[in-house]
């Protein structure tokens, strides 16, 4: 026992160091594209090109990518490449690179007497840190002139004209996108995953898991993790607990890994795919059918024939099977929690740039069953603090169908009106207030736990009043939903409403709306938010509700991306600014550049936010 301990602590002791060199360090950073691969040279006769790439220690360029464009009427006759290597690449495969230089000379012809006098030669190219990072395809123009000397019948036989230094200039402003700045954090975690030993990125995902067991992703299980412990009665204990929170916990950690490969290898989001309005509508409907048997109203198990197919030799559960459990486990991970923060996002980029999806899906899985420590550990505890019998454990489980139906009403939050949602939640509250005796006034006997369960009821109570006074009165928060009573030194100064953001869905709304802020030299901030987002509506309450946020963010031109829809036009706008998912944080300075490594993913602190804004 004494040795595995100390296994673990060392475990844990190398975890930490990792994450110690890889967020302390940040000397080792990709170069800027335009000194990661330098270009010069240009028109050096009226029928010749030559192009020369100075390629940085640590860098390569692609020989295949390095294309040409021309005008109509001038073709190119010839190339002549310099000596190139071969590398295994993860991203093509086996392909011809340029370290160091990448020389390439052309030989242009005219195809007939339509060509013009003078034209541009458009060149592309693309290269790739060996650290990790593949940059975007850069364009740059280089001006032909004289080309009225070339001939069809005599191309060679041109005029050769004083070499004169050329003007490149870059037409992509993607080129700019990798910057010589620190990494955002997500792009971080994707160079941890290039970098890394194996056992030192397992080691750092299941601690990143871990950290992510704190936020909206988790929350939501729990309950639905303890109903399905509640549900078993008397007949669970410890290691019946144990084994069902392993069960829930492995089906949630498969289902994020195949969902982020997916996502990562073909860019479709999974989870956001099943966050269509009947599919909530269906899961809803579940919870509530889970609540009223919770109840006692009836018993939900299987057909008897079927139970016995699927089980076969395993212990038979009330309300279904170990199957079952793990079938939860799945549509639990895809529907419940759907959320984006930069570990995932990290592995999800590692994936889409490197194509290993053995490797990231690792990654994903580990970070998923670090996710899971705390679901396991309240689903075994919950077990043991289970009454036996009687009718404590009665009031337990009407208790949790309680937590059900609010999670029936919070997942319908996502696709009906927030007052809807707010005047289900405070019926479902005060209800259950009277149920728990808060008007009985026969207090004679009441003592101990009874006196605790009473004063949780008057808890319900208040919240519940308090949430239909908020929806009379035109609130919207269940967080603040006395907003409205509290003045303009109160609470509602603690919201988000002092921002105003343009809410756009398409590519042609965010173009106007980034060209007008270009006109008038403002920096962007894009927020990219989902109704279906389990986070988004924390970052209103978290990071915008802050004062200083909320004065740093005035001179800042505020454009909400509703991706919601997941259709062909969401996906485009995520993809222009490889967004894998909402929440997402991007900036753009006044000259109309967008600061990548200032990207933020999920819900940052005040205090990160207003760092980035320092640093746009």
């Amino acid at each position: 026992m004494g040795k595995r301990i100390v296994q673990i602590s060392l475990l844990w002791l190398f975890a930490l160091q990792a994450q110690a060199s890889i967020f302390g360090n940040n000397s080792n950073q990709p170069l800027d594209v335009e000194q990661a691969f330098v270009m010069s040279g240009g028109q050096t006769g009226a029928d010749s090109v030559e192009l020369v790439w100075t390629v940085a220690e640590g860098y390569y360029l692609y020989q295949e990518r390095i294309e040409f464009e021309l005008a109509e009427g001038i073709q190119i006759d010839s190339r002549e490449d310099s000596q190139t290597d071969t590398k295994d690449d993860p991203l093509f495969g086996k392909v011809e690179v340029f370290h160091n230089l990448a020389q390439v000379s052309l030989k242009l012809g005219r195809v007939d007497d339509s060509a013009p006098a003078v034209s541009t030669l458009k060149v592309t190219y693309q290269g790739c840190w060996e650290g990790g990072i593949c940059y975007p395809p850069v364009t740059k123009n280089v001006d032909l002139v004289d080309l009225a000397l070339l001939n069809p019948t005599q191309k060679s036989a041109a005029a050769e004209l004083d070499p004169e230094p050329i003007v490149l200039q870059s037409t992509d402003s993607k080129s700019a996108a990798v910057e010589s700045a620190p990494l955002s954090e997500q792009d971080l975690f994707a160079q941890t995953l290039s970098n890394a030993s194996l056992l030192t990125l397992l080691a750092v995902f299941f601690v990143a898991g871990l950290a992510l067991s704190l936020t909206p992703c988790v929350f939501p299980m729990i309950p639905i993790l303890s109903g399905i412990i509640a549900g078993q009665g008397h007949r669970v204990n410890t290691r019946k607990g144990l084994v069902l929170s392993v069960i829930y916990v492995l089906a949630m950690a498969v289902t994020y890994t195949i969902a982020g490969v997916i996502a990562g290898l073909f860019g479709a989001n999974l989870q956001a795919a099943l966050q269509e309005p009947w599919v909530i509508g269906v899961f809803s409907l579940i919870f509530v059918a889970l609540a009223l048997s919770m109840f006692g109203l009836y018993d939900l198990q299987f057909p008897s024939a079927f139970q016995t197919w699927l089980t076969r030799g395993s212990d038979r559960q009330r309300g279904g099977t170990y199957a079952g459990v793990a079938i939860m486990g799945f549509l639990s991970a895809l529907i419940v929690g759907p959320c984006m923060a930069a570990p995932l996002a990290g592995a999800l980029i590692y994936i889409g740039q490197t194509g290993d999806p053995l490797l990231g899906g690792m990654a994903l899985f580990v970070m998923s069953l670090g996710m899971g420590v705390p679901l396991i550990l309240i689903g075994t505890s919950a077990a043991k603090v289970m009454p036996r019998a009687g009718a404590w454990m009665e009031s337990v489980k009407a208790g949790f169908g309680v937590m059900l139906l609010l999670m029936a009403i919070w997942m319908l939050d996502r696709v009906v009106p927030t007052e809807v949602s707010m005047l289900l939640s405070a019926l479902v509250l005060i209800v259950s207030s009277i149920y728990m005796g808060v008007f009985n006034s026969n207090y004679e006997g009441v003592h101990g736990w009874a006196k605790l369960f009473r004063g949780l009821g008057v808890a319900l109570l208040v919240y519940g009043v308090a949430l239909l006074l908020g929806l009379l009165s035109g609130g919207k928060s269940f967080i603040y939903p006395l907003q409205s009573f509290a003045g303009s030194g109160g609470v509602a100064a603690q919201s988000s409403d002092k921002l105003n953001f343009v809410k756009i869905t398409t590519n042609a709304e965010l173009d106007r709306q980034l060209a007008v802020a270009k006109r008038n030299g403002q920096p962007v901030m894009l927020d990219y938010y989902a109704d279906w987002c389990v986070s988004c509506a924390e970052l209103d309450y978290v990071t915008f509700a802050d004062t200083q946020v909320q004065q740093s963010l005035q001179s800042v031109q505020l454009i909400k991306v509703d991706v919601t829809a997941n259709d062909a036009e969401s996906k485009q706008l995520s993809q222009r600014y490889q967004v894998l998912g909402p929440p997402t944080l991007q900036l753009i300075n006044s000259a109309g550049e967008w600061r990548k490594d200032l990207t933020l993913v999920g819900v940052p602190q005040p205090e990160e936010l207003l760092n980035n804004l320092q640093r746009l």
